[in-house]
């Protein structure tokens, strides 16, 4: 056993690897969600769907604020039903479903600090046309340095024929 996988108190079984996909309500994260099952299915691997939503700025009224999380809350459950299906239809097994609130990257780094099963990390990236790179950005710049695993990031603009190419 590596000194990094003692650290983390778990023993890597080779082939078995789980991919975890941070999700969001956009196209690219449909697109990483699906190359994590092609890559899981054909190594025998799972897959983890993991969504951070980022707690309402408006707190004037506290009702108000907890009714704008619930709602954050039920879309993000929504959508997470939703590439569960997907990543399920294509790898034969229903991915594990993860959800929190904070500040994305240390939303990110917390949940693979706290899981034993991760082993990849995987974002979609927007088109550059799209202007949707915060989290791209922030994981190259910030997260590269504190990041223990692997981060595989999947052009958003990918066919499933090339992704099946890829996988």
């Amino acid at each position: 056993m590596s000194d990094s996988e003692k650290a983390h108190g778990k023993e890597h079984i080779a082939g078995q690897i789980t991919f975890l996909v941070c999700v969001a309500h956009d196209d690219h994260s449909a697109v990483a969600a699906r190359f994590a099952a092609m890559r899981a299915q054909n190594s025998g691997g799972g897959v983890a769907l993991l969504h951070v939503t980022e707690p309402p700025e408006f707190q004037h009224w506290a009702a108000v604020g907890e009714r704008m999380r619930e709602e954050t809350r039920e879309e993000a459950e929504a959508m997470l039903d939703q590439l569960a299906g997907e990543v399920e239809a294509t790898l034969g097994v229903k991915p594990s479903l993860h959800l929190r609130e904070g500040r994305i990257g240390e939303e990110i780094l917390g949940h693979i600090d706290e899981s034993e099963s991760i082993d990849l990390l995987v974002v979609g990236a927007a088109p550059p046309d799209d202007g949707h790179g915060s989290l791209i950005s922030w994981l190259a710049g910030q997260l590269a340095g504190r990041l223990n695993i692997p981060l595989v990031v999947v052009p958003g603009n990918l066919s499933d024929q090339q992704l099946r190419d890829l996988t």
